[in-house]
């Protein structure tokens, strides 16, 4: 799957080493761009770091979420939900938007060039769909830093 072009490591005139960086967006950045986090930090070739945010963020991470990750050992606990910055845009390449739940704070209104996942919001879920859209986001972050590798090898 072809996710955005090119994934060349940016390279600028006072620091040649400087990370790549990978943002993952939704709305209350409580659930899927958590996970997303969780697994590109798991998965991340070397060069790459990642964050996420959204454009409405909440108090506390989605406890079911946050529970669904440890089942596969990734403990998410410590992260914080986020509001998106024009900083982290301008600084990340790709910018991965997980779906939206609420039109009038859709994240691609605001971000030109976004990867759209559209997946299904984890907000009010039980756990055995949680689980259904944790592995469908660890699928597709296993894609990106699959074609990540590909792109930076050229």
């Amino acid at each position: 799957m072809k996710f955005f072009g090119k994934f060349k490591k940016t390279s600028s005139n006072n620091n040649k080493d400087e990370d790549k960086t990978v943002l993952f967006v939704c709305v209350q950045n409580a659930g899927r761009s958590q996970i997303a986090e969780g697994f590109f930090k798991k998965y991340a070739p070397k060069g790459f770091k990642v964050q996420s945010a959204g454009t409405k963020p909440v108090s506390q991470i989605n406890p079911i979420v946050v529970e669904a990750m440890r089942e596969v050992g990734i403990d998410i606990s410590k992260q914080k939900s986020k509001e998106i910055t024009e900083e982290m845009m301008r600084s990340s390449d790709p910018i991965v938007n997980m779906g939206c739940m609420d039109k009038n704070f859709c994240p691609t209104l605001f971000l030109p060039k976004v990867i759209d996942w559209n997946l299904e919001d984890p907000k009010g879920k039980s756990i055995e769909k949680v689980r259904e859209i944790r592995d469908e986001i660890e699928k597709r972050v296993k894609e990106l830093v699959a074609e990540i590798a590909i792109t930076t090898e050229k």
